[in-house]
């Protein structure tokens, strides 16, 4: 129990004098730190933390290959941002593009067997990290954080076409253009 403590009192020091009042930008902050730790664990593999994911993704669905726009939802990307991802991928031959099973106008996203490999070679690599995140953060603090950001990346009325995150001057401008006509 000591420890425990011990660890929570590091984990909550605040003497890095990061005084960042907006949540985006400390999200973004923590997010190219961790990036840059999985990058780096994944660079003697020649994959990004981004690429590993869309892997194991699609690992993940097994014959149920998914089209890419439901890989893109399933990783919170929008297609171009996938399509920049895949593209190397599809280069070095881990990933192709099939016919999708149910409508053969669709395409769906596989692994290839250099692929599957690629993505075995990778994952010790990314255990390292994730490890790495568990003895920074704590086991227990490490999975709480997950799911809440987890939450975060699916929950709709975070998204732009949120009627709630309207810019606050446009109605007043509204009102200014149709009292000078």
């Amino acid at each position: 129990m000591r420890d425990y403590i011990l660890h929570r009192e590091k984990l909550m020091k605040v003497d890095h004098g990061d005084l960042t009042q907006c949540s985006a930008t400390a999200l973004r902050k923590a997010m190219r730190r961790v990036t840059q730790l999985y990058d780096d664990a994944l660079r003697p593999a020649g994959l990004t933390v981004t690429q590993y994911a869309l892997m194991t993704e699609i690992l993940r669905r097994g014959s149920n290959a998914p089209t890419v726009t439901e890989l893109a939802d399933a990783m919170v990307m929008d297609r171009s941002g996938l399509g920049h991802t895949l593209r190397p991928l599809e280069r070095d031959g881990y990933v192709a593009l099939v016919q999708h099973k149910e409508d053969g106008r669709q395409r769906g996203v596989v692994l290839t067997k250099s692929g599957r490999a690629m993505h075995r070679k990778a994952t010790p690599l990314w255990q390292n990290a994730q490890q790495r995140v568990v003895e920074v953060v704590g086991r227990d603090e490490r999975a709480e954080l997950q799911m809440k950001l987890l939450a975060i990346a699916h929950d709709d009325r975070l998204t732009n076409s949120a009627n709630s995150l309207r810019h606050p001057a446009r109605p007043q401008a509204a009102r200014k253009a149709q009292t000078r006509s």
